[in-house]
C-alpha cells in the first residue's frame, strides 16, 4: 500500500517525469553499460528532496541503517540484490562478518541488523555480528522487543600470524561494515589478509567528505542530463566547500558568509528562470559526519555572521565527536510532499546496482524548508506500489508507480556517484597513471 501523498505536481517536474518515462529504454541501457565500468558500493541509500519544480538527492549513506524500515513485500528483492553482489564479490563465500555500530542501546538500530542479518541468511551465508565495542568481552546475547535476539561478539585476529579479521571460531571470506567509522579506522580492520571488506575503509567517514560525493555526483548528472536532455539543475543541488574553520573561535566566518552570498545569487537566477516564487535557502553541514548532525539552514548569508554559542557549538562537533573544521554549503531542496499532512522525504535504499525498497522519513514538526533527520521523525515505508512497472502511457503525476520509478532512477545516479567517489579516493589506485 502507497502512503498518501500529497505532491506539488506542477511545473518542470512533470516535464522531468515525462523525460523520464520516455527514456526509460535509453536510461537503462546507460546505466548497463556505466556499471561496467565502475563497481557499485554493496549497499547505499539516498535521501530525496521533491520540491516539485526540482528532484534531488541530499546525502548519500554509504553504511545504511534503517533496513528495519522497508517493507516486507519489498524483502524477496532485497535478497535478489545481495545474492547477485555476493557471487561478484565471493562466488564460494560461506561465512560473513557483520560489524555494526557501537551503540547496543539503540532498539531501532538492533533491529535494522536483525533484518540486514535475515536477508543476508538467505542468501546462502552462514553471518555472524562482530563488534568493536570494548565493553564487550565475550559472545553477548541482546534480546528485541518483537523476540528476535542478536549475539555480539568480540572481533579477534585469526590466522597465520594473525593477518585475517573474524571470531575465535569464524573466519569470513567477506566481512560487511554497518558501522561508518567517524570515531576513526580501528588498528584492528587494517591490513587484512585475503579477505573482502564492504564497504572499502576509505569510504568512513573518518576520510570521506560529503563535497567530493557531490563533485562526483556533477559530473554524473553532466552526462545524464545529456541522455535525456534536461537542465542538469533539475536533478542537481549547487554547492559548495569551505575548509578550515573553526566554529568556536570565529575562524573562517567571513568567507562562509561570502561563499553563503555567491550560492544564493545561483540559485536566484535559476528561479527568476523558472518562474519560482518560493524563498531560496542554503544548508550548511558538517563536510564529513551523518546522523543530522551538525546542520544548519540559513535564507540569508547575514545569519551566518555572529553565531550564538549554542549554535557555534552544535556546528563544531558531530557523531562520535568528530571535529568540524570543513563544510559544506549546499543548496537547500524543498519538499512539498505530505504522508498524513505531514512534511516527508523518500528515502531509497539500494543494494549492489538495484534498488530494493525505501521509506518516507516523516516529521509532524517541521517544514519544507527544514532537515527532517532530527529527533521526533518516524518512517512509512514506500511500498513501490506492489512492484507495478511504470506506465509510460500515463498522464504525468497520476501513476505512483512513474513517480517511484523517477526516485529509483536519481538514487542510481547518486549510486554511481559513490561509486566514482570510491574509485577517486582509494589509496590504493594511483589516478595519474
Amino acid at each position: 500500500m502507497v502512503p498518501h501523498l500529497i505532491t506539488a505536481l506542477t511545473g518542470p517536474l512533470l516535464e522531468l517525469e515525462k523525460k523520464v518515462l520516455e527514456a526509460t529504454p535509453t536510461i537503462e541501457r546507460w546505466f548497463r553499460l556505466e556499471w561496467q565500468e565502475h563497481t557499485p558500493p554493496f549497499y547505499c541509500s539516498v535521501d530525496l528532496r521533491n520540491a516539485g519544480f526540482k528532484l534531488a538527492p541530499v546525502d548519500t549513506n554509504l553504511f545504511p541503517g534503517g533496513f528495519n524500515n522497508l517493507s516486507q513485500e519489498m524483502l524477496p528483492l532485497a535478497v535478489q540484490a545481495a545474492m547477485a553482489a555476493i557471487e561478484k564479490i565471493c562466488p564460494e563465500a560461506r561465512n560473513l562478518l557483520l560489524i555494526p555500530e557501537r551503540h547496543t542501546r539503540n532498539t531501532f538500530y538492533l533491529q535494522n541488523i536483525a533484518r540486514l542479518t535475515s536477508i543476508l541468511r538467505q542468501t546462502g551465508l552462514n553471518v555472524r555480528l562482530g563488534t568493536l565495542s570494548d565493553e564487550i568481552k565475550k559472545p553477548t546475547t541482546i534480546e528485541l522487543p518483537d523476540g528476535q535476539k542478536l549475539i555480539l561478539e568480540p572481533l579477534t585476529r585469526i590466522g597465520l600470524k594473525d593477518r585475517r579479521l573474524g571470531l575465535k571460531d569464524f573466519d569470513p571470506c567477506s566481512i560487511l561494515l554497518n558501522n561508518d567509522l567517524s570515531a576513526g579506522t580501528p588498528d584492528i580492520l587494517k591490513n587484512i589478509h585475503e579477505q573482502y571488506l564492504l564497504p572499502p575503509l576509505h569510504a568512513g567517514w573518518s576520510t570521506r567528505r560529503k563535497s567530493t560525493h557531490f563533485a562526483c555526483y556533477d559530473d554524473v548528472i553532466k552526462k545524464f542530463s545529456k541522455v535525456i536532455d534536461v537542465d542538469p539543475w533539475m536533478l542537481n543541488p549547487f554547492f559548495a566547500q569551505v575548509r578550515n574553520l573553526d566554529f568556536n573561535e570565529r575562524v573562517g566566518e567571513e568567507e562562509l558568509q561570502e561563499t553563503a552570498a555567491s550560492l544564493f545569487k545561483k540559485i536566484a537566477k535559476k528561479y527568476r528562470q523558472y518562474g519560482i516564487k518560493e524563498k531560496p535557502y542554503l544548508v550548511v553541514k558538517a563536510d564529513a559526519g551523518t546522523y543530522g548532525m551538525g546542520i544548519m539552514t540559513i535564507h540569508d548569508p547575514s545569519e551566518l555572521k555572529d553565531l550564538n554559542r549554542r549554535e557555534r557549538n552544535k556546528m563544531s562537533v558531530v557523531k562520535d565527536g568528530l571535529e568540524v573544521k570543513d563544510v559544506i554549503i549546499q543548496e537547500g531542496v524543498h519538499t512539498f510532499e505530505k504522508v498524513n499532512e505531514a512534511v516527508a522525504e523518500p528515502v531509497v535504499y539500494m543494494i549492489d546496482r538495484y534498488v530494493v525498497g525505501g521509506f518516507y522519513r516523516v516529521h509532524t514538526g517541521r517544514g519544507p524548508d527544514e532537515n527532517l533527520n532530527a529527533p521526533g521523525m518516524h518512517f512509512v515505508p514506500l511500498a513501490f506500489e506492489q512492484n507495478l512497472i511504470p506506465d509510460a502511457t500515463a498522464k504525468p503525476g497520476s501513476a505512483s508507480p512513474n513517480r517511484f520509478y523517477l526516485y529509483g532512477v536519481v538514487a542510481r545516479l547518486a549510486l554511481l556517484a559513490a561509486s566514482l567517489e570510491l574509485e577517486r579516493t582509494d589509496p590504493e589506485i594511483d589516478l595519474t597513471q
